[in-house]
């Protein structure tokens, strides 16, 4: 699946009081694989912001499938399954080795800096095809 992977180590302060990553804690590791991936195609997000560009998550689905505790090595896996007018779809993974831990489907708008949608600069969706996959559910 994956266009980009980020690798990630599980912390201590990430835990909840059962040892486990916090529920909370894996929507900030799928932005960590997003902004990471984004860099990866030259679309870091201080020169969206000076292009005039945002991208805004407008929606996201997380399941989880399995618990990482402190010390577990991570891989996110990070795609763009779909593009719309003003908008992408992204399927993310978060691996532990080959077992899978969560999965996510998040909807990203482009806006301007006001945060109104706009429809992006060419060069944005030709450089995020670079991290386009196959559409499949999470």
């Amino acid at each position: 699946m994956p266009a980009h992977m980020t690798d990630h180590r599980v912390r201590f302060h990430e835990l909840d009081p059962y040892d486990h990553v916090n529920h909370a804690m894996y929507v900030t590791y799928f932005e960590i694989g997003r902004v990471e991936a984004l860099v990866a195609v030259e679309l870091g997000l201080d020169a969206l912001k000076t292009d005039g560009f945002q991208f805004v998550v407008t929606k996201i689905e997380v399941r989880f499938r399995s618990a990482a505790t402190a010390g577990d090595d991570l891989v996110i896996s990070t795609g763009v399954s779909k593009f719309g007018r003003a908008s992408t779809v992204w399927q993310q993974e978060i691996h532990r080795g080959d077992a899978l831990i969560a999965t996510a489907e998040v909807t990203v708008a482009v806006t301007d800096r006001s945060g109104k949608p706009v429809r992006p600069e060419p060069y944005i969706f030709e450089r995020l095809e670079h991290l386009a996959i196959e559409n499949h559910s999470v």
